[in-house]
């Protein structure tokens, strides 16, 4: 009997050193692929890059696209153009742009900017920038801001940006800027950021910075509000910049900078997550959390930006906004003016792209991965 005990525990122990010697790599992530609407060959914009967040500590981030001509639906594209990359796209897909012919992704907890070519999504290379959050471009550079630290450190340095050559693709500069820096823009020669210090609350920063390109130096910071986030530029020199707010006693508030005073010109008092600039029409959505209230509260605006003035237009029309849970992303198409929004349901499940025509009717929609959030055109 114990012989017989022996023999068994043997053939187990040879069973498991052949699984652990036979173990490959975890698999790739397949592409799939589904029709999302009928073909339009005459499309002007080629198609829509949707990076999808994933969960945070969970290696989800996936990259999406869509063919604006052909009417398909790609899921998971980064896996199956890059099988070499063990660990995929990486941990929380923060930001993503087109610029020339490449693709930038911005990997928030993997501390990485990934840049692929826009046409295969194969990667070009990988430039490491601790916690990194936004990305915007300007006269064949890059512009990533970065908050630095660990992630949720109140002691956490103030960010930085990094400037980085699309030629060389080396970083090339950087400056300072204040605490947990979020979103930018480019008005002339001068790049604004966004700063949340979002990192120790309540005290929060309320600064947009001011840096000179040319000398790359921070040149001031405009005083606006608490725990700013997104900041998008019109067409008139105006900046229009979000407050989170406090998620408690201090709302949620959308303000509009002057880049010719660099003064606040304007408060509107709605809320506001996240804002896409069209022609003169801002498309705006808030997701306001409340801890006294523990829930959301979701709205959806229209700003006339040439005249500043709140609209009653709505770009949902048909009712379809009852049915998205969580708004978490959006972008216009510059030309047809489709709306494109997406619902992150509950976080942990896969998400939806709605596509809304310029009346506010939904035209389609389709599954995406967690998180759908960030999006990108090609022309």
């Amino acid at each position: 009997m114990r012989n017989q005990l022996k023999m068994k525990l043997l053939l187990v122990l040879m069973a498991l050193f052949v699984f652990v010697a036979c173990r490959k790599d975890p698999a790739v992530t397949p592409e799939q692929t589904e029709t999302a609407f009928p073909p339009n060959p005459g499309s002007i914009v080629k198609g829509l890059y949707l990076l999808n967040e994933g969960n945070m500590n969970m290696n989800k981030a996936s990259l999406d696209y869509v063919d604006l001509r052909t009417g398909i639906y790609r899921r998971n594209i980064y896996g199956q153009a890059n099988p070499e990359v063990v660990k995929g796209l990486g941990d929380v897909g923060n930001d993503i742009g087109v610029y020339g012919s490449k693709l930038y992704v911005v990997v928030n907890i993997s501390n990485k900017l990934e840049i692929l070519d826009v046409k295969t999504s194969k990667k070009i290379k990988q430039i490491d920038i601790t916690n990194c959050r936004y990305i915007t471009f300007h006269n064949g550079k890059v512009y990533v801001s970065a908050y630095l630290g660990k992630v949720g450190d109140p002691k956490a340095p103030n960010g930085n940006i990094s400037e980085i050559d699309t030629t060389t693709l080396q970083i090339t500069r950087k400056v300072d800027v204040g605490r947990q820096p979020e979103e930018m823009a480019i008005v002339g020669e001068k790049l604004y950021i966004a700063n949340s210090g979002g990192y120790s609350p309540p005290n929060y920063e309320r600064t947009v910075s001011v840096i000179d390109l040319n000398s790359f130096t921070e040149i001031k910071r405009i005083d606006v509000a608490i725990n700013l986030d997104r900041l998008k530029a019109d067409r008139y020199g105006d900046l229009y910049v979000t407050s989170r707010g406090d998620y408690y006693n201090i709302p949620s508030k959308l303000f509009v900078i002057d880049t010719k005073t660099d003064q606040v010109k304007k408060t509107f008092d709605i809320a506001a997550s996240n804002i896409w600039i069209d022609d003169d029409t801002a498309y705006i959505y808030a997701t306001e959390w409340s801890y006294i209230r523990q829930k959301n509260t979701i709205t959806y605006s229209t700003i006339n930006v040439k005249d500043e003035t709140l609209m009653s237009k709505k770009f949902i029309t048909d009712g379809t906004d009852a049915q998205i849970k969580i708004p978490y992303g959006i972008i216009v198409d510059p030309y047809t003016k489709d709306v494109y929004v997406t619902d992150a349901k509950d976080y942990v499940t896969p998400g939806t792209l709605y596509c809304f025509d310029s009346s506010g009717k939904k035209k389609w929609s389709i599954v995406t991965g967690d998180i759908p959030a960030h999006f990108a055109f090609v022309y």
